[in-house]
């Protein structure tokens, strides 16, 4: 480890705080949220002195911020690959990519828990441009589009939090729940289209 240590150390610093933010997630990703997130443990998951910590990011919420952008930045390229495709076939691509970044939504939620003010919705305004267009194209009924938007989000995110603890109680792999869930919010969405 010592060796390690040495060799992470002489990174530059945005090696080191990619370092760190990756270490956080794992972390995060090990205990779970509610174990809390020990700058120290961190520190040495990532190979680098602890003060480094301090010195790049000056607190716990600033190293999940930063972790945060940077995991934003894949999921947000996913999310806007999609958004050509169809209402119903948008959204749930939009799930499954909530699914596949769920540490993304435990962060999020851990920052918003700790009082931060992180934004939960960073890609409203296309999203509700894109909504816009599905109604003017005929594809989606006229209703509250950024009411639509919430409850869409709200879903992913609790169904995000929720679905390992849901898998158990209803004794199924959480992979199966996955795939039943997108296709029960794909006939949801369908009630949304005209008829």
């Amino acid at each position: 480890m010592a060796q390690e240590r040495s060799d992470v150390s002489r990174r530059d610093r945005p090696a080191t705080e990619s370092a760190l933010e990756e270490a956080a997630l794992r972390l995060l990703e090990r205990d779970g949220v509610l174990s809390g997130l020990n700058l120290a443990e961190v520190a040495a998951e990532a190979g680098v002195n602890r003060g480094l910590v301090y010195q790049y990011f000056g607190s716990r919420q600033g190293l999940l911020r930063a972790a945060l952008r940077s995991d934003a930045r894949r999921r947000f390229t996913e999310v806007r690959e999609a958004s050509g495709l169809p209402f119903r076939e948008r959204f749930g691509h939009f799930f499954r990519t909530m699914i596949r970044h769920r540490q993304a939504v435990r962060l999020v939620t851990l920052l918003v828990q700790d009082g931060d003010r992180i934004r939960t919705m960073p890609l409203r305004e296309g999203t509700l441009a894109t909504l816009r267009r599905d109604v003017a194209e005929g594809n989606l009924e006229d209703l509250d589009l950024e009411a639509l938007h919430v409850s869409l989000v709200s879903l992913a995110y609790g169904y995000v939090l929720y679905r390992e603890r849901f898998a158990s109680e209803l004794g199924v792999p959480v992979t199966q729940l996955d795939g039943r869930f997108v296709a029960l919010c794909d006939r949801m969405l369908e009630g949304l289209e005209p008829r």
